[in-house]
């Protein structure tokens, strides 16, 4: 099996400080089921391909293994496709040949270790029980470009048919050890088998490997499942500690950005401004079916339930905590039944694609993009504008223009420490006009607040329609 990595960042020779790998030679490392070759077929100053290849001895696997009783040494022990396709194989030697790498260390360049670059992984041979489809699912809500070529069963016969072998490529600006974590996981699960025994060690490893991740990946019972060989009690106790890793640092960023943006915007009363332009807008595109996508702790879905035109309300928001203040403010359980059919809640990411959110007429996304990281952006607008594709979609996001005109933030400070950017009128013109080109939506733009004659609104809303 052959796994090669490729950067195409400045000083691209830099891979091999990352490997922990010298470009320079060609290196072999033993493994319990055969041996590992690194090598680097391409090393320039701005490409670097660091290529694993992996010699297996399917005989040596077996031979001298002791069976149950009645077990003779089956065809399969001797002809399969082992030495041949990405595995729980390609793991382990990931796990030994790259353990630093996939730690996501490096001693020498450690600050090039903790940043994303760009790098593409190309599997030569892939099996996928489940297709292409599947194999989308699980890598494209991690943010990477997908390329997936299907093999034929034979060659010669093309009459029987595609195999279920992919050769794929997957692009992507990503933490080396992210990458690797990320293979290191999901390629057993495709394959959806194991050469090895699956137990408690497993639960661990599973938790380890997923931490920051699996625990907001719309398919993480499934990936659970199969990592663990569809051992459900421990596929569910590898999920409960996940989650329950994950949840309290997005409770608390859900938390500290209610209560920090709100100190700032109060003078102007922006929250109530956009609120009531958001729902001005979704009224004026007829929808009744309505998405409120990073909901929070559910002001914009008091305002919406107060609207008789909407027949339908749906928030969701990463958050378990947000979405239980949510529901406290709501008083869900104090409705009537009819006024509880209008509304549903339930916990997301934006960047995963999640068919729970296809089929709405609209959605609002309100002051929740500056939140994400910029190399994350790509996932989000796929989710929303080309998997989930509402009718109308409403985003809003700071105005970094207007920023000097509260007395109460620093200079060069953002609205709330969250905030990995926040956008000129420009750039967010430019953002919002090249996904209305990619997903065929019109866009129109429309200040939110009081608005300067300079700096324009405080507030910059985009809406999309078909």
């Amino acid at each position: 099996m052959l796994l090669t990595i490729t950067s195409t960042m400045a000083s691209a020779p830099d891979l091999g400080y990352l490997l922990h790998k010298n470009p320079l030679h060609a290196q072999v490392f033993n493994l319990g089921f055969g041996k590992a070759h690194v090598f680097y077929p391409v090393v320039e100053p701005e490409r670097c391909t660091a290529a694993l290849l992996i010699e297996i001895d399917p005989i040596g696997l077996v031979r001298g293994r002791q069976g149950p009783p009645g077990e003779g040494r089956t065809l399969e022990q001797y002809v399969n496709d082992r030495p041949y396709v990405g595995s729980s194989f390609l793991s382990v030697a990931l796990a030994d040949v790259f353990g630093t790498a996939l730690a996501g260390r490096s001693k020498e360049r450690p600050e090039l270790a903790a940043q994303e670059i760009p790098l593409e992984a190309r599997l030569s041979v892939l099996p996928c029980r489940g297709g292409e489809a599947f194999l989308r699912r699980l890598f494209e809500p991690l943010g990477y470009a997908v390329m997936a070529e299907r093999h034929a069963l034979d060659e010669q016969n093309p009459d029987w048919g595609a195999s279920r072998y992919f050769t794929v490529t997957l692009t992507g600006s990503k933490r080396l050890g992210d990458l690797l974590t990320h293979l290191y996981v999901l390629v057993p699960v495709l394959d959806d088998d194991k050469h090895y025994w699956v137990g408690d060690d497993e639960v661990e490893k599973l938790v380890r490997h997923g931490e920051g991740w699996l625990a907001t990946h719309p398919e993480r019972e499934l990936i659970a499942r199969r990592y663990l060989k569809q051992q459900r009690s421990l596929a569910r106790q590898a999920l409960e500690q996940i989650m329950a890793e994950e949840q309290p640092a997005a409770d608390e960023v859900q938390a500290d950005h209610a209560q920090e943006e709100a100190e700032i915007e109060t003078r102007i009363s922006l929250n109530e401004q956009r609120i009531g332009t958001v729902i001005a807008a979704l009224k004026q595109s007829g929808a009744k079916r309505v998405l409120d996508l990073g909901c929070g702790e559910g002001q914009l879905l008091r305002a919406l339930l107060k609207e008789k035109l909407f027949d339908e309300i749906v928030g969701v928001d990463v958050s378990h905590r947000a979405l239980e203040i949510s529901r406290d403010r709501l008083r869900l359980e104090q409705m009537s039944e009819k006024q509880q059919e209008r509304i549903k809640l339930f916990q997301s990411s934006l960047v995963y694609r999640d068919k729970r959110l296809a089929g709405y007429d609209a959605a609002a996304v309100i002051e929740v993009i500056e939140h994400l990281e910029p190399s994350r952006l790509a996932a989000f607008e796929r989710s929303i504008f080309e998997f989930a594709c509402p009718g109308t979609v409403i985003v809003t996001t700071p105005n970094a223009e207007y920023n000097v005109k509260f007395e109460n933030l620093p200079a060069g400070r953002f609205r709330h420490q969250d905030h990995r950017f926040e956008w000129s009128r420009a750039e967010f013109e430019a953002w919002a006009k090249g996904i209305a080109a990619r997903f065929r939506y019109n866009v129109r733009f429309v200040a939110v607040g009081q608005e300067d004659a300079v700096l324009g609104s405080p507030t910059q809303m985009a809406v999309f329609a078909r």
